[in-house]
């Protein structure tokens, strides 16, 4: 069970409904946190808070909705919507020196919200390492695909190295917010599947 699922309607018609605002709230989110960019002139790669929510909205939507979400997020951004980074949305743009990252996104927000649903956001230890599997997704994938365009000499400097300490804030931020989330939930009588564990 996921935050949304908490409050996802029974009846089929509203729930069809809750999933696809759920599904594009998560896109806006994404897009507006995207605009949190800050460029460095030494990589293609900008600082942007896009990762922390790309795992945030994977963990509150759960797999599917999640990987929907990321999937319709890309459509935007290829169909010419300003939803990248610096306000940029074409095919072009995605299939830039950023584009793996952009891609990775997809796998990454799945894989958050199938450990979410499997309960792991509900521990801090589980949080955090949830959190940092789903983030190396992204890493693997933005990589390989800047590779082609830096060198395989050039890519850890120019689309690693100067992103880990932001990114393992990102990290523990989440990890503080989600447990946390769920202990709250259950003390105003919030029903969940378990109550959250705090080791």
């Amino acid at each position: 069970m996921t935050y949304a699922d908490l409050f996802r309607p029974v009846t089929a018609t509203y729930a069809l409904i809750y999933d696809l605002l759920s599904v594009l709230s998560g896109t806006l989110f994404i897009a507006l946190s995207a605009q949190v960019a800050i460029p460095l002139p030494f990589t293609p790669v900008p600082v942007t808070g896009q990762t922390f929510a790309v795992l945030l909205t994977g963990v509150l939507l759960g797999s599917r909705r999640a990987g929907l979400c990321l999937l319709l997020y890309l459509a935007e951004g290829s169909a010419g919507l300003p939803v990248f980074a610096g306000a940029k949305g074409s095919t072009a743009y995605l299939l830039g020196p950023t584009g793996g990252y952009l891609l990775g996104f997809v796998p990454a927000a799945f894989l958050a919200g199938w450990l979410a649903e499997r309960g792991w956001d509900r521990r801090l230890h589980t949080a955090f390492a949830a959190m940092l599997l789903s983030n190396l997704v992204i890493y693997l994938v933005g990589l390989a695909w800047l590779a082609y365009f830096v060198g395989t000499d050039r890519v850890i400097a120019l689309g690693l190295l100067p992103f880990v300490a932001g990114d393992l804030f990102k990290l523990l931020l989440a990890t503080a917010i989600l447990p946390a989330g769920w202990k709250l939930l259950h003390r105003i009588g919030v029903r969940t599947a378990s109550p959250p564990l705090s080791k």
